[in-house]
Order: C-alpha cells, then structure tokens, then sequence
C-alpha cells in the first residue's frame, strides 16, 4: 500500500531532479515508474509527446516492447481514437475500462490485448496555459477505472511532466 503522500514526493524529487541538471529522458523515465509503482503490479505507463507536426511519439516507455512503441508511434490526436490519442485531443482524461467494450479501441485494441492488457486510461501533460503537450498513459491487467486519488495523482505526475518538458531540463 503507497503511503499518503506518495505522489507529492514523486513531484518534489522531479522538482530536485531538474534543479539538479538530470536528462529529461531519465526524469521521464523515472515519472512512468512512479506512476506503475502508485497503480500496482502488473501495470506499465507510458508518455507519449506531440512532435512539431503534431503527431504522438514516445516521450519514455521503458516497459513497452519496441514493436509496439512503433506501431503506436506518429498517432494523431483525435477524439475517438484509444486514450492517448483521444486525451490529447479532448485535453482531458480519458478512460478505458475495458479495450473490448470501447469503440474508441476498434482499430487498435489488438496491441494492447496482445500484451495481455485489458484497460487504460491516459491524462494529458497540460502547459498552465493549457496547451497540451502529450499524455501520460497508464495499462492494467484488469478492467478498472481510476480511484480519485490515483486521478489526482496522476495529474500531479503530469503536471510535473510538464514542468519537465517547458524547464531548462535537456
């Protein structure tokens, strides 16, 4: 069980790592870990940012085979396509309970299923201004929906992705 706080304290040490000069590919990496940690086993998050053109491409997915990392790679945000596709579209979070249930999935659900997951939800990275950045994305094992903590937390966690990404951090 996380102890209260623990998302706060993955935003501080992001704060830290930047200050203290760490690669932004490295605090990426460390966010999605923190963000799998705070959801429980068997999870694998992902953060996909938009390019100059516009287009998703993988930010850090350290627990993403390759294959699929391509397959994804260049998706275009738009509101009725999987979660990440959609979040950064809406600018709002978007959840999947279940890859089957969800047309938003039609074309694309045989990825995940093929890694043996069965929902996800995604929070767009959302600049103060509200410009939208990318997406953090989360894939489970089981079909669930997000607690309001894990809600909060993962905005948090996306905020600091933000922070990331608009900081000096290279």
């Amino acid at each position: 069980m996380l102890t209260e706080g623990f998302y706060e304290q993955a935003f501080r040490r992001t704060l830290q790592m930047i200050e203290s000069g760490t690669k932004q590919k490295e605090i990426l990496a460390y966010l999605t870990e923190a963000a799998e940690v705070a959801a429980g086993p068997g999870t694998v998050s992902s953060i996909l940012l938009l390019d100059n053109e516009g287009l998703l491409r993988n930010g850090a997915s350290p627990h993403l085979p390759a294959d699929y990392l391509e397959a994804i790679d260049g998706l275009k945000p738009d509101p009725q396509v999987g979660t990440c596709a959609a979040a950064a579209a809406r600018g709002t979070m978007v959840i999947t309970e279940d890859f089957y249930a969800d047309n938003k999935w039609a074309e694309l659900r045989h990825l995940p299923i093929a890694l043996g997951f069965k929902g996800a939800w995604s929070m767009p990275i959302i600049t103060p201004d509200r410009k939208v950045l990318g997406t953090f994305g989360t894939y489970f094992r089981e079909k669930r929906t997000p607690s309001q903590r894990e809600m909060s937390g993962i905005k948090l966690l996306a905020s600091a992705v933000a922070i990331v990404l608009t900081s000096n951090a290279n």
